[in-house]
């Protein structure tokens, strides 16, 4: 279960915060809408968030 998880879930939720990240700060520099920044950066800390429970999965599977 472990593997699974640290082989195929753990890049795709890095993967997903990095480019709700690129999003974010491309809209903000490009001087894009206020609200789609805000949008996507909560997007971000929400992804974050999962992927630091999936990172937590994978140590406590691990360690069994």
């Amino acid at each position: 279960m472990s593997s699974n998880l640290a082989q195929y879930i753990l890049p795709l939720a890095i993967l997903a915060v990095a480019i709700a990240l690129l999003f974010g700060l491309w809209n903000m520099l490009r001087a894009g809408s206020a609200s789609r920044s805000q949008n996507l950066m909560r997007w971000r800390v929400v992804l974050q968030f999962l992927a630091v429970l999936a990172v937590m999965a994978a140590l406590f599977f691990s360690a069994r």
